[in-house]
């Protein structure tokens, strides 16, 4: 273990970083006084000359930025280097400049609604802003205009449309992501920077994130260990909250959301301000829904949640760099569904009874009452989970240093017994400790250097009545290097990153640790052979450590038949992954293709144990037997590929004919109980969208909209048979219909208003990877498990809030 050596590190860094940003400003502040240029400029509707009053200029990487006037121009001072601007301005397309400044330059924009988009600015790829079109690796954006557009009802179900990434769910408040076929704590999620740590390793838990207070989400789809270490194994998934509004803008939100299968109330409340570089921000969410429906099994018992959401965060930000403090909490209650029915197929639920001799809990049918309300019944989980983010980005020397420090606690609460309502069957504690200090080199003859040291500790308490896994603590520390070198129309960018983690933790042996190290890297180009066509080639090395529940879990696992064992002699899996990528676009077409092979080593599962006799190990835990399974791991293969077609025939500008198609696939490289293939792989999905954007600018009323979307999703014939954990999953196809409209008065946007329709036919279908498939039987019908949601209608309604 490393304890204190981690520890030295954050102290030494963070006192140098924190207590003296002035000497930081210091270091450059007599070169950049030398070398600062004024960016002006116009910016205005590409279809009319129309000046766009309250466009946005914003500089990602310095987080910097400005407002346009009545006149649609702006000003705002550079020190001299490269840089990517992003224009924008509610219901256009975001336009990307990469510009250099060397003097002072005049930046004259025309923003669009219809076109193809242009190319949007990612920073999780290498740590600073980089455009997307010279980005090696396959990576998604999600801005908050499409998840406004969407009718999800969590964060990662509003995010398994974008090409590569599915959801592991149970019910409609839990989806765990899944890109390319591998999932849980396989995918990382960050939040604002930080790696969001709850329990990633469990099927109900999800990401703990506000849906309502994201601005954009980037998705990167390869193993992306190199920066971020164990459990990036299958990609990134970059969550971005809070973004600083320009200098001298007060803007925020006023947000609601009705849906009407699970009769969902949602609600939210932002606002965010930049005075002289002193910039704040506070929000609010709510959102409650009762049980949801579907036409075979009519309502479904206790899949009801209530969340209650806050957070706040203040700054200052200068020609120095910029330092901004973040707080927030995630608050949620949800039911578990278990799916029990009598014979007639009514859902049955816990009911207490309380006699002369004992107490007991019985089997009773569900009312019509049992099915309204947000307030789950036993068993149900209570999630808080609350931050504390310290970010900073600061000029020294001629180069920039990003430090982020964060502090957040998990805590997980399952309520199980009838007798006992009170009782928290479980709680997990867990408390970690998050720090990343990275040196981004200044640009030379177009070389980019990033070096970095980010790690964790980490400790996990249980608090509950039961305990799943033993408590833990864990000990993280990664070093690593990155470079990037451009010449001419080839980009190239690769490094290297060796780790160490070191776990702790107290079982039924007593107390026993385990050391995990290993190293990763990357390499990858893009050429970029014109204005059109782009191609892309990438190869990354990824592992990820064994979780607590593979390695010293010992206990029944609820709502199945399973007594798990953890084990100690796990090794570290390791991934090695090739991407090939093209990109082709013009002014009415664009196209997107990545096909991948990822060869992974020591993929862990588990498998049923054998007695000494050669039949299956039972184990009988107060009164109930239970098959007994081990983890264990073997060498596993995936490859597949998803590509993406936008069409805008001309003249009809408005009109986009969209299709996005995503197929993987993954097997072992030997038979489990006879079954070849892992489990949790999405089915072969197609989707088709047909949108037609229309209004006129002249008018209070434009960048109206309506879809047709087909969601065709294959039957899956190649499921994990192992020990009964799969069955195969028929296809099915949804239909999906949108509209919406921006309005505006007096060249200000009003509001937007957006109604979907989702599964309007009302089919009967079940996803592949619900979870709530292998729910009890519907004696009555005998159809397995529950069905996913049926028609759902969706209404938003955003009025943005401009105080500039």
């Amino acid at each position: 273990m490393f304890n204190k050596l981690s520890i030295l590190l954050v102290c030494a860094i963070g006192i140098s970083v924190f207590s003296n940003p002035v000497l930081a400003q210091k270091a450059g502040q007599n070169q950049q006084n030398k070398s600062k240029y004024t960016i002006s400029g116009k910016v205005t509707d590409e279809a009319t000359g129309q000046v766009l009053q309250g466009a946005t200029i914003y500089i990602t990487e310095t987080k910097k930025g400005i407002v346009t006037n009545d006149k649609g121009q702006f000003q705002i001072q550079l020190a001299a280097g490269n840089y990517i601007i992003e224009v924008s301005y509610i219901g256009y397309t975001i336009n990307t400049k990469n510009i250099t400044i060397s003097n002072n330059l005049e930046l004259n924009v025309a923003l669009n609604h219809t076109a193809v988009e242009s190319t949007n600015v990612t920073v999780t790829s290498f740590l600073r802003a980089t455009s997307s079109r010279r980005t090696p690796t396959p990576i998604n954006i999600i801005k908050k205009e499409d998840l406004l557009k969407g009718s999800g009802t969590n964060l990662i179900d509003a995010l398994s449309n974008t090409p590569g990434v599915s959801q592991l769910s149970t019910g409609p408040a839990i989806s765990k992501p899944i890109i390319r076929g591998l999932g849980y704590n396989r995918v990382m999620v960050l939040n604002d920077g930080v790696k969001q740590e709850g329990q990633q390793w469990g099927d109900e838990h999800g990401i703990e994130i506000d849906e309502y207070n994201v601005s954009r989400i980037e998705v990167l789809k390869v193993p992306a260990s190199i920066i971020y270490g164990s459990e990036a194994l299958s990609g990134v998934i970059n969550i971005v909250s809070n973004v600083p509004v320009a200098e001298g803008a007060i803007r925020g939100n006023v947000f609601s959301n009705y849906q009407s299968n699970n009769k969902l109330q949602g609600y939210h409340f932002d606002l965010a301000g930049n005075n002289k570089g002193f910039v704040w921000g506070v929000n609010a969410s709510s959102k409650r829904a009762s049980d949801y429906q579907n036409k075979y099994d009519g309502y479904v018992y206790n899949s009801k949640f209530n969340e209650l959401d806050g957070g706040a965060y203040a700054g200052i930000e200068k020609d120095w760099g910029y330092s901004h403090f973040f707080v927030s909490q995630f608050n949620q209650k949800l039911g578990m569904i278990e799916g029990a029915r009598d014979f007639q197929g009514n859902f049955t639920k816990d009911q207490a009874v309380h006699g002369f001799v004992k107490d007991e809990v019985i089997q009773v049918p569900t009312t019509n009452a049992d099915f309204t309300g947000s307030d789950p019944a036993i068993p149900y989980q209570h999630i808080i989970h609350t931050k504390y983010t310290l970010d900073n980005n600061i000029k020294w020397g001629e180069g920039r240093l990003k430090a982020n420090v964060a502090y957040q606690r998990n805590e997980r609460m399952e309520y199980g017994n009838a007798l006992q309502p009170n009782e928290k069957s479980l709680y997990f504690d867990l408390g970690t400790l998050n720090y990343s200090f990275q040196y981004l080199l200044p640009e030379k003859n177009n070389w980019k250097h990033t070096i970095g040291v980010n790690g964790m500790q980490q400790e996990n308490k249980n608090k509950g009545a039961e305990v799943l896994i033993p408590e833990y603590k864990t000990n993280e520390l990664g070093l690593f290097f990155f470079t990037q070198k451009r010449i001419s129309e080839l980009t190239m960018s690769g490094g290297a990153r060796i780790d160490k983690k070191g776990v702790e933790f107290n079982n039924a042996q007593g107390l026993q640790s385990k050391d995990f190290g290993d190293i990763a890297g990357s390499f990858g180009m893009t050429y970029e052979a014109n204005k059109e066509w782009v191609f892309k080639f990438n190869v990354a090395r990824g592992y990820r450590a064994p979780n607590m529940s593979e390695l010293g879990s010992n206990g029944a696992h609820e709502g199945t038949n399973r007594y798990e064992y953890g084990n100690l002699n796990l090794k570290s899996e390791k991934s090695l992954q090739f991407d090939l990528g093209t990109e082709w676009s013009n002014e009415h077409v664009s196209f997107t293709g990545n096909v991948f092979y990822n060869m992974v080593s020591g993929y862990i599962y588990y498998q049923k144990l054998i007695n000494a006799l050669g039949s299956d190990s039972i184990i009988n835990k107060d009164g109930q037997k239970f098959f007994a399974f081990a983890y264990e791991q073997q060498n596993a293969n995936l490859y597949g590929a998803e590509c993406n077609l936008d069409f805008h025939p001309h003249p009809l500008d408005g009109l986009h004919i969209e299709n996005t198609l995503s197929y993987v696939r993954g097997t072992f490289n030997h038979a489990v109980d006879n079954s070849n293939n892992l489990p949790t792989i999405p089915p072969f999905r197609w989707l088709t969208e047909i949108k037609y954007e229309f209004g006129d600018a002249k008018t209070n009323n434009k960048n109206n909209y309506i879809s047709l979307q087909l969601d065709n999703v294959s039957s899956q014939n190649n499921p994990f048979t192992g020990y009964h954990t799969e069955t195969e999953t028929p296809g099915y196809t949804l239909v999906n219909v949108g509209m919406g409209t921006h309005i505006k008065h007096n060249g200000k946007q009003v509001c937007s208003l957006t109604l979907v329709a989702q599964n309007l036919g009302d089919v009967a279908y079940q996803n592949h990877l619900s979870r709530l498939k292998y729910t009890d039987q519907n004696m009555s019908t005998g159809r397995m498990g529950v069905y996913n949601m049926g028609r759902n209608f969706s209404f938003k309604l955003n009025v943005p809030l401009v105080f500039d």
